[in-house]
């Protein structure tokens, strides 16, 4: 089993040791990064990115897939942030991307990008290369939102995106309705 990258950097080093934040510790930073966007006035938006075919490749290829084939993807896109963003696991199968100071339309040009990142590697097992199909969930916070009400919007973007036209693109999710 194994990651085929098609658009490696010429850094690999910039990953070593890299870890995806744990559950607890993206829920602390983001109610950091909550606290700073309410005292400062700045934006902040989380990303969620689920890989959709990942329990179907744990069941042809063994259980460790999934870990591994997170822990690769979080590297990858590692790179791909500047280096206050954050990313970690609020649950199993899913990474939430935290971006301090940005807002909806910027989230989304991250998102875009992280998609691209994503659509180039493949992985390979038993000698077949087969790509992951993703959604990603875009929320954008909003004053008196709380990290829950963030992290279920972003879930809900990637529902319905998921809903409507197969996995593969970015939803945003609408502010609450008050």
């Amino acid at each position: 089993m194994a990651a085929s990258d098609t658009n490696p950097r010429s850094d690999p080093a910039s990953t070593e040791g890299f870890a995806c934040l744990s559950a607890t510790a993206l829920g602390e930073r983001l109610d950091e990064e909550i606290g700073r966007a309410e005292r400062h006035g700045t934006q902040l938006s989380c990303l969620l990115l689920v890989i959709d075919n990942l329990d179907e490749m744990s069941r042809e290829h063994g259980s460790d897939l999934p870990e591994r084939t997170l822990a690769y993807v979080g590297g990858a896109l590692r790179r791909e942030l500047r280096r206050f963003d954050r990313i970690g696991r609020p649950s199993g199968e899913e990474l939430l991307i935290v971006l301090p100071g940005a807002d909806g339309p910027r989230g989304e040009m991250v998102a875009r990008r992280v998609l691209d990142r994503v659509r180039t590697i493949k992985v390979e097992a038993d000698g077949t290369r087969r790509p992951l199909r993703v959604s990603v969930g875009l929320a954008a916070w909003r004053r008196d939102s709380s990290r829950d009400d963030l992290l279920a919007r972003a879930r809900a973007a990637t529902r319905i995106r998921n809903g409507e036209n197969g996995s593969g693109g970015v939803q945003s999710a609408a502010p609450p309705a008050r």
